[in-house]
């Protein structure tokens, strides 16, 4: 991610299903405020943000982690434009956030998913077997032991690492 990226964010946003942008926002975001923008675009310290791009140049997924939160070392969240889902961008994404987040010595991860989103819970179930999972409010808080950097798409998809 640049932070000049903005544009590039917004479309990609508005792009997304009404459905898709729900399981990952928990709301519809059809016109993405410039908090938002700016909020999927922020790196520092805490923050990472990274993205697939197609062979133009379009965002097709976006991932991004955050240190130092409550109840992990790193929590991330992940989202995959809808004609690009079940191809490995998300857990390509989220491996490379894992490594990097190990890298600075982080051993848990965290992520908040909606409860009717079965395809990550799945996901989650077959990654991660032993994360503990805690429903609350039509979410489900997911803890994990990160492991092995390099781990998830290797065993997802035999694929090499993602190169940003």
């Amino acid at each position: 991610m640049r932070p000049d990226d903005e544009e590039r964010i917004r479309r990609f946003l508005a792009g997304l299903s009404l459905h898709t942008q729900t399981l990952r926002f928990f709301t519809g975001v059809s016109a993405p405020s410039a908090a938002l923008v700016r909020a999927l675009l922020a790196a520092d310290e805490h923050r990472e943000a990274l993205v697939a791009t197609d062979d133009r140049g379009e965002i097709v997924a976006h991932a991004m982690s955050f240190r130092g939160g409550g109840y992990a070392d790193v929590e991330i969240a992940v989202v995959v434009a809808d004609a690009w889902q079940g191809r490995g961008l998300g857990t390509r994404l989220v491996d490379e956030l894992l490594s990097r987040a190990a890298l600075r010595g982080a051993r848990t991860v965290g992520m908040d998913v909606m409860g009717e989103n079965r395809r990550v819970l799945r996901l989650i179930r077959r990654l991660w077997p032993d994360a503990v999972m805690r429903v609350q409010s039509g979410t489900v808080e997911v803890t994990a032991m990160i492991g092995q950097p390099g781990l998830f798409a290797e065993q997802r998809s035999g694929a090499t690492p993602l190169t940003v």
